[in-house]
């Protein structure tokens, strides 16, 4: 624990101190990062790039991490504050301008084209088709990524009370029992 690579110096300061607290709640949990990995919907190849700075990680991988670590309460919303402070400061890389696609006046051309001025909503295109598909946050970063099955279940039991629940619950144990009786039936006739 706490063989870190050093981080970058032209880091910002929100970003360097987010990274250090992510290291220090990553430390405490005692795990190896194939161990977080397998108990976060996170890699270890990517846990890698969130605890070296080389990429922001997720809200959702944060919040997995917090709790992995038992971390909760009002640490966890420092951990989520001191995310948006870091995915703000982050350091992006520069994007490369997009050439624009020109069309003649005449109309459309086969092949390819030189000259003209370009086509009207032309340069939206293809800055679409470059678009990551299903980047919502700002700049491209995805604030909402897909969530392991187990946090969505956490997610569903938190939203209803536990009375609407039993209802659903005696339905599935009312249904085994038919299954079981069933199948008892049925191996009781073929045994004769």
């Amino acid at each position: 624990m706490g063989a870190w690579q050093p981080l970058p110096e032209e880091l910002p300061a929100e970003v360097r101190h987010f990274v250090e607290q992510l290291r220090l709640l990553k430390d405490r949990t005692g795990m190896s990062l194939v161990a977080l990995g397998t108990r976060t919907a996170y890699s270890k190849s990517s846990w890698q790039r969130y605890l070296n700075a080389s990429q922001p990680p997720p809200r959702q991988a944060v919040v997995a991490l917090c709790r992995v670590a038992g971390v909760a309460g009002e640490e966890t919303e420092r951990f989520g504050v001191r995310w948006e402070l870091a995915v703000r400061a982050w350091p992006r890389e520069p994007v490369p301008p997009v050439p624009p696609v020109r069309v003649p006046a005449g109309g459309s051309v086969p092949g390819p084209v030189s000259g003209g001025e370009p086509a009207p909503g032309a340069e939206a295109a293809v800055r679409a088709a470059y678009a990551v598909p299903g980047a919502r946050g700002r700049d491209g970063y995805e604030e909402d990524p897909t969530l392991p099955w187990w946090d969505l279940l956490d997610e569903d039991s938190s939203r209803k009370p536990p009375a609407s629940r039993t209802p659903r619950l005696l339905l599935y144990a009312a249904l085994l029992a038919v299954v079981l009786l069933l199948a008892a039936v049925v191996g009781a006739v073929t045994l004769g």
